[in-house]
This record gives structure tokens, C-alpha cells and sequence, in this order.
């Protein structure tokens, strides 16, 4: 009975000290992560992030020294920003776009200053290095990409992997201090590629059930649902000597927020004789040139992780349309729902140049060198004869029919690409690249379409002796 009682003891007793250790460390904690405040888990899995690989690439760093050590302290300071924010994302629900620009901005200009700081140090001896850094910085904006953050992430790391191989080569024998401190870059982002997967799969979900943001004052919202917790405590003599004061203060401070309407009763009003908008003398009187109010930061622009077909069509000029023969080059273009488009006057050596049409329908009759078709959407091409080549570039939703011989098809940077072929055609070559959602009809004896679907996965392998690429067809 009595060893069952000192083992029970001696637990509350470590229970004690961990809680009394706990305390001491809530007390170092910024105000919204303070004490009896959990952390979210993705929170926690993003401080693992950072305790792994990029707390070797910041002491890496502080080895090397000089421009490195510098441009690693701004890194750290944004990854810390955005370690606040995601904190901010566990604790309440999402805000408009314009408190989402002020959330993401201290993040958006550790960046920029990532950046700006290799622009200045073009004649340093390490600008490999700060080029690296610099490339892949942006894999920080993920937090603004939907649906699929994680291959963001792997585009900004190949857009800097060609700076650290270039370290990788120019140290491989030399330092190795300076090959470690490129692959643990690397392996940062990596794991943050796979944290993102995990945790982030579709994008950063909100706490729907949390406060709002609205206000925000280092980096904790303030609100009316979602009260800031209590200042850690005072000291015996300050509660002694400042309790009065403070409560004066305080009680002096709600008065003035709580009068209401009544607040703007102490601002001096203007009249029109003051306004210089109403007063250009008022303007030309002024001691200094008027000034704009400083610009915000710009919020993260991310790299769209399709073909980027739809930027290119989104926005159709407003420009007369047109239809005519230039020399032996048709000019067809800024057509909008034009379904009766028609061109019968075509010669062997002849070209049609569509551009940025829109729901239209274009029938080419005879035989002709080649077609090109760029920045059109929703867009049909119904043609007989080509010597030479079809090719689509920057295209959205365009459907094309061969009614005799085309010995090539080109599809580059397009989405939804739909091609019938004729008994005739069957031998075209069709070569696709940036492109998705590209199916082939096939004719069938009995008049009929089978429809294909052109493979946009790919499978590579290492031989020994080079790499091996073949296409998923199947999944």
C-alpha cells in the first residue's frame, strides 16, 4: 500500500514540474499562441518542417558567412511570417480578399526583399547561391494557390535547382560545406512540398468556427467574437504601484471608443474654399508636390499550374473584326459568335491566320498550305486539304474536323482540344506539348465516332546510361 502511495506521489510530482515548465515557456510565446492554447497540427507538422531541414540551412549558412548569412536571416524571417499565418488560418474564419492582401503581406515582403537583396550582390562571389534562394523563395506563396498547392511548390524548386547545381558543380571537390548547404535548400523544399500534400492537399482550409479577422495588430485579430488573451502577469510591485494608473487609463480608453457617433465630433470640418481638388490655386500654393499615399505590397501572384491558355483568351480585345486576303495569308480575327464564317477562294500556297475569335465556326474549302490558330476559344475549324500543318496555340474548347488529308496537327499551350479525322487523315501526325483534355474520333465502318484520349502522364526511368521515357496511358 505504501509503495502504491509514494509511486502515486512521485508522478503528481513530475506532472507538477511539467506544468510549472510549461508556464515558464508560455510566458516567451507571442500573444496568440499563449498559455493553454493548443497549436494546431498543422501548425505543429509545419514546426517540424522547420526544425529539420532548414535549421541545417540557416546554420549552413551562418558557416558561410558574408552575403549567404545575410540573405538567410531574411529567409528565416519569412518563413517565420508565414508560420504567424498559418496560425492565423487555425484561429479563424477566412477574411476578404483585401485583409487576406494585409495578412499575407509581411510574408510578400521578406520575399521581395529576398530578391531585391540578390539584385544588389550581382558581383558577389556567391551569387549562385543567392540565386538559388532567390528562384524558389515564391514556393512561400502556396498559401494563395487552390486547388493543388504541392506542385507549385515543385515548379519554384526546379526554377531554382539550375543555381544549385551550378553550386553543387562548382564545389563538389572543394567544399563540402557549401554542397551541404545547397541539397538542405532543396530538401526544405521538399519537405515542404510534402507537409503541403498532407496537410494542405486542395489549399489552406479556414477554422469556420473561429473569429474574425479584421483588425490586426501583431499579427493577433482583434474582434468582439474572439477576445485577445490576458497580458502575462505582473510583477508584485508593479501590481502595487501601476494598478490604479492602468485602470484610469483603461477605463479612460473605452469611454472614447464607446461614444459612438459622438467620436467625430472633435474633427475640424473642411469647407469647399479648402478643398484642393475644388482649389487648384490651393495646389500650386503648396510648399511640396502632392505625394500619394503609400502603395500596399503586392499580394503573391503564383504560377497557374496549367498552360496558361486561359490568361491569353480571358480578355478578347474590343477590335472590329476581320476577314480578308493579305498577299496569300488569310487574316481572320476579334470574331465573336460568328457561326457562318466561310472561306472558298483558297490556293495551294495559300494561309489562315485566326486569331482571338470567340465562339465562332470557320469552314475552309479547297486545299491550302497551313492553318494557325492562336488565342481563340470555344472555337470550331472544319477544313478539307492541308499540305503543310495544322497548329493551335493558347486555345480554350476548340474542336477541328478534317474532311480529306492533313499530314501534321500541332497543339501547343491549348486546354480541351478536340480533333475528328476522316478515313483520310488517319496517318496525321499529332504532336501536343503545355496542352490538356486532348481527345481523337476516330470514323468507324458504320458512320460512328470512337473517341480517344491522349495521354498527359509520363513515366521516367534511369538505365545506367541515360533516361527512359515512356507515357501513362493508363492509371
Amino acid at each position: 500500500m505504501s509503495t502504491n502511495l509514494e509511486s502515486l506521489v512521485s508522478r503528481l510530482e513530475n506532472v507538477a514540474v511539467k506544468l510549472e515548465s510549461t508556464t515558464v515557456k508560455g510566458q516567451g510565446m507571442s500573444l496568440n499562441e499563449s498559455v493553454g492554447d493548443s497549436l494546431a497540427p498543422f501548425v505543429v507538422a509545419y514546426d517540424e518542417v522547420l526544425d529539420g531541414s532548414f535549421k541545417s540551412f540557416l546554420s549552413l549558412s551562418a558557416e558561410l558567412g558574408k552575403e549567404v548569412q545575410s540573405l538567410a536571416k531574411i529567409v528565416d524571417s519569412a518563413v517565420k511570417a508565414q508560420r504567424t499565418f498559418l496560425v492565423t488560418v487555425s484561429k479563424a474564419r477566412q477574411p476578404s480578399q483585401n485583409d487576406l492582401i494585409s495578412l499575407l503581406k509581411p510574408t510578400s515582403d521578406q520575399i521581395q526583399a529576398v530578391q531585391d537583396f540578390r539584385e544588389k550582390n550581382r558581383a558577389s562571389a556567391y551569387f549562385n547561391h543567392l540565386s538559388a534562394v532567390s528562384e524558389s523563395i515564391p514556393a512561400l506563396g502556396w498559401v494563395t494557390v487552390v486547388p493543388a498547392p504541392a506542385p507549385y511548390v515543385k515548379e519554384m524548386l526546379d526554377a531554382g535547382q539550375f543555381y544549385t547545381n551550378r553550386v553543387l558543380m562548382d564545389y563538389k571537390d572543394k567544399e563540402k560545406t557549401h554542397v551541404d548547404w545547397a541539397r538542405n535548400w532543396l530538401q526544405f523544399l521538399q519537405d515542404l512540398q510534402a507537409y503541403i500534400k498532407k496537410y494542405h492537399t486542395t489549399g489552406l482550409i479556414w477554422n469556420s468556427s473561429g473569429c474574425d479577422v479584421i483588425d490586426l495588430s501583431s499579427s493577433l485579430p482583434l474582434s468582439a467574437n474572439c477576445p485577445p488573451p490576458p497580458p502575462p502577469p505582473l510583477q508584485t510591485d508593479e501590481l502595487i504601484s501601476g494598478e490604479s494608473s492602468e485602470e484610469g487609463n483603461r477605463a479612460a480608453l473605452f469611454k472614447e471608443i464607446n461614444q459612438g457617433e459622438n467620436i467625430t465630433k472633435g474633427l475640424r470640418k473642411i469647407t469647399s474654399n479648402q478643398q484642393t481638388h475644388k482649389n487648384p490655386n490651393l495646389r500650386i500654393q503648396a510648399s511640396s508636390p502632392y505625394k500619394g499615399p503609400p502603395t500596399t505590397a503586392r499580394p503573391f501572384k503564383p504560377y497557374s499550374s496549367g498552360s496558361g491558355a486561359s490568361t491569353a483568351t480571358s480578355q478578347m480585345p474590343s477590335k472590329p473584326p476581320k476577314m480578308e486576303l493579305e498577299g496569300k495569308k488569310w487574316i481572320v480575327e476579334y470574331h465573336q459568335g460568328r457561326k457562318d464564317l466561310v472561306i472558298d477562294q483558297v490556293q495551294m500556297g495559300h494561309v489562315i491566320q485566326v486569331f482571338q475569335c470567340n465562339d465562332c465556326v470557320l469552314v475552309v474549302r479547297g486545299k491550302l498550305n497551313t492553318i494557325n490558330i492562336d488565342s481563340c476559344k470555344k472555337t470550331s475549324i472544319v477544313f478539307e486539304d492541308i499540305v503543310s500543318s495544322v497548329e493551335f496555340v493558347n486555345c480554350e474548347r476548340i474542336q477541328v474536323q478534317c474532311l480529306g488529308k492533313c499530314p501534321t496537327i500541332v497543339i501547343d499551350k491549348t486546354d480541351g482540344a478536340q480533333l475528328f479525322l476522316n478515313k483520310d487523315s488517319l496517318e496525321a501526325q499529332i504532336v501536343s506539348s503545355k496542352s490538356s483534355e486532348i481527345n481523337i474520333c476516330i470514323p468507324q465502318p458504320n458512320g460512328d465516332y470512337v473517341e480517344y484520349a491522349v495521354p498527359e502522364q509520363f513515366k521516367t526511368l534511369w538505365t545506367g546510361k541515360g533516361i527512359h521515357t515512356v507515357c501513362v496511358d493508363k492509371i
